[in-house]
């Protein structure tokens, strides 16, 4: 099973995330709307291939989920530290899937 189409999905995604440095709201927008697509593509790669996506869909995804819950929930001073371990946690989960589509083809 070839996973070159989203194995350069997910490399888009990765450079535009690490394009961000700062906590605002077209940031926000940006980064949701990434993993968002992350997301919906691990779901639909787990369900593909549960041998390989699994651990990436049990552990990657939920820990980004808690740093994503962090941010929402955190106060206005401590945003940017949080947006910062969110951005770094879903460019280290995508980094992941990248090297898990390599591994796959």
């Amino acid at each position: 099973m070839g996973y070159a189409k989203e194995r350069g999905k997910f490399e888009k995604l990765l450079t535009k995330v690490d394009g961000l440095t700062n906590y605002d709201d077209k940031s926000l927008t940006v980064i949701t709307d990434i993993f968002e697509q992350y997301s919906h593509s691990l779901r639909i790669l787990k369900n593909k291939n549960a041998e390989s996506f699994n651990d990436l869909y049990l552990n990657e995804l939920q820990q980004v989920k808690e740093l994503k819950k962090s941010l929402k929930a955190s106060e206005e001073a401590d945003r940017q530290d949080n947006f910062v371990k969110y951005k770094d946690g879903l460019s280290s989960a995508l980094q992941k899937i990248i090297l898990v589509t390599k591994e796959s083809a």
